[in-house]
């Protein structure tokens, strides 16, 4: 599904695992970040992360019931 203007996805997809494997894709989405971050007058390394618990779904029920594993 990828565009016909880049090579064949078997060689997109070499370069990338050997990017991945490196560490060289993690180096550089890290330093675009913080790149991205000063242009933006923030500190270049978050120090602070907030989780929203409202968002996050332990069940499809939820509930202290299915959260503690126990029925009445």
């Amino acid at each position: 599904m990828m565009p016909h203007d880049l090579p064949p996805w078997q060689a997109v997809y070499a370069y990338f695992r050997k990017l991945t494997d490196s560490g060289a894709w993690e180096r550089i989405n890290d330093e675009m970040r913080s790149r991205l971050r000063v242009k933006q007058e923030r500190d270049a390394h978050p120090i602070t992360l907030v989780i929203d618990s409202q968002s996050v779904k332990t069940t499809e029920k939820g509930g202290l019931e299915d959260t503690m594993g126990e029925s009445e």
